[in-house]
């Protein structure tokens, strides 16, 4: 039985934060459609205040761990929630994201995802999402940053299995770029849906970089090996046991 009082909790911290998310949104819109500076800015601030107010408001520590990339790479990081995207965005420089098409669609978030470079994909065409997405990031690649890709595709829960998909490699194979993993555990404390959120340590770590040069089969087996056992990692550390979660699903 979850606690009544963490949920409301919960419940006030979500509303206060998508509350400003609009607030900075539109105090910050005029920089953001003026200069791209305006609007990693305004990410930024909106990051840090999230990050800030789910340590008081519903006890959820977050960390860093590894080295934090700082020039152009690729980083293939394992999704558990939105608190990743948030984490993964406060701690690089300038980050950009591969991201479904329809996001880019929403208020705000679609808005400020135009101004900061980021990719949109449509996951319905396979084949031609991949070639699509390797052509809009080579426009969007004026300014040095860190293209961040989650190579499942979508959100998974803590202990689900979900296979890697290609475009990862593609990407890599492209750009010729080093790949950063980047595992997590944030599942456990800030599920992909609903709005119970768990005190606890979440946690980023950035893994060794993969250098450019890696066979494309090889490249995904070693990705999804080192993103996944280290994530099961992390997860055990927070007390939850994967293997378990699986069994049961």
């Amino acid at each position: 039985m979850k606690n009544p009082v963490q949920w409301l909790r919960s419940f006030v911290f979500i509303v206060q934060m998508y509350l400003a998310m609009l607030v900075l949104g539109i105090v910050f819109a005029p920089w953001a459609m003026a200069s791209p500076k305006g609007a990693r800015v305004a990410c930024k601030s909106f990051a840090r205040w999230a990050l800030w107010t789910a340590r008081w408001m519903v006890g959820i520590r977050t960390e860093v761990r590894g080295l934090v990339p700082s020039g152009e790479v690729i980083i293939a990081a394992k999704h558990q929630s939105f608190l990743d995207i948030i984490i993964i965005f406060n701690a690089v420089p300038s980050a950009r994201f591969i991201m479904k098409r329809e996001l880019m669609w929403t208020p705000v978030i679609g808005v400020y995802a135009k101004r900061l470079g980021c990719v949109p994909v449509d996951r319905g065409k396979r084949g031609a999402a991949i070639a699509k997405m390797v052509k809009d990031v080579a426009k969007e690649t004026k300014e040095p940053g860190q293209l961040v890709i989650y190579s499942q595709g979508t959100r998974v829960a803590p202990g689900a299995r979900k296979p890697y998909k290609i475009g990862t490699a593609v990407l890599y194979e492209g750009l010729k770029q080093p790949c950063i993993p980047a595992a997590t555990n944030v599942g456990v404390f800030w599920p992909r849906t609903g709005i119970y959120r768990k005190p606890g340590l979440a946690v980023v770590e950035f893994l060794e970089p993969m250098q450019p040069g890696i066979a494309r089969g090889d490249f995904m087996e070693q990705l999804e090996a080192r993103v996944e056992n280290r994530s099961d990692d992390l997860m055990r550390e927070a007390g939850f046991e994967p293997e378990q979660a699986a069994v049961q699903a």
